[in-house]
Parts: structure tokens; sequence; C-alpha cells
């Protein structure tokens, strides 16, 4: 089909439904900018610049603004276990269930776009609440007791140690 004002093949065809019967207008890229604008081909061009700019700020501010939430983001650590979002990103696993909360706001719009779901609907572990808090709890005291190790504070390192026994021996 060719446009309604020069010879050119008609790749815009828009409908007009403002009178009382619809019409159809078929035109070229030059003529459907001047046919939408309702101006002449100096206002056409003007608003092309216009629109690419503003496409090109609004391109480079999202961009700049979502680097800065990821950087952000990835220096989160978990107070449990001591991951960091970018470790999870870069593995792909969390360290321990108390992750779920510290990177609560990251995790649910990954959640949701992979289960599309972001509320747990399925089976659930057969052991009691208190055997995963046991071992969240033995995770962030085997860290802290890695961390006073390496800072040569052997007598908490040895507190947190019998602390870590005691718990292992427990009966749940």
């Amino acid at each position: 089909m060719k446009c309604q004002r020069c010879d050119r093949p008609a790749t815009y065809h828009i409908t007009e439904l403002t009178g009382p019967t619809p019409v159809e207008v078929h035109l070229c890229e030059q003529h459907a900018h001047e046919y939408l604008s309702g101006g002449s081909k100096a206002t056409v061009e003007m608003t092309q610049v216009a629109e690419q700019v503003a496409q090109h700020y609004a391109k480079h501010m999202a961009v700049g603004q979502a680097a800065e939430e990821m950087k952000r983001a990835d220096q989160q650590t978990c107070p449990y276990c001591g991951i960091s979002f970018y470790k999870f990103r870069s593995q792909g696993r969390l360290g321990c269930p108390y992750d779920y909360k510290a990177f609560r706001e990251q995790l649910e719009f990954l959640l949701a776009n992979i289960h599309g779901e972001t509320r747990h609907k399925g089976k659930r572990s057969s052991k009691p609440p208190e055997v995963a808090a046991r071992r969240t709890e033995l995770i962030r005291l085997r860290r802290e007791m890695r961390e006073a190790v390496e800072a040569e504070e052997y007598e908490r390192a040895s507190q947190i140690r019998d602390e870590i026994r005691r718990i292992e021996t427990e009966v749940v």
C-alpha cells in the first residue's frame, strides 16, 4: 500500500475515531509524523529531537539509579551467617533461613518473577521450627568463632566453641 500523500510505501495505518465514522489514513513515516504532530516539517524534526533527548536521559538515569541500588544491595550482609547479597547473586545460594529476612526487599521481586508468588505453598519441613532456629544459631556462632580466631581473640573463641558444643549436645 502506498502513502496517501506521496508514492512511498505506507508504514503507518492510522484509524481516526474522532468523527461520526472511522477514517483510515495510510501514510509513510515522514507524513505520519507530520500528520500526528499537526505541524510543519520543522516542528516534526524538533519533536523527534526532543523525544530522542528525553529517551536518552531517561535511559541513563534509570541505568544509573539501578546500578546505585544494586551496589547498595550487594553490600548488605546477613547478621547470622554473614553472607553478602553479592555472594548470593554470584553463587545462587543463601546461607541460612534468616537470609530471607535480611534480603527480603531484593528477594521478593526475584521470587515473584521465578515462582509467580512470594509465599510458600507446598511441603514444609517435618522438623519443628526450633530445629531450624538451633541450626541458624550454630551457623552464627561458627561465624563468630572464625572471626574471633582471625582476630586472635582466643578466649572469646573458646567460649563460643563451648556454646556450640552445648547446643550440639542438646536434645530437641
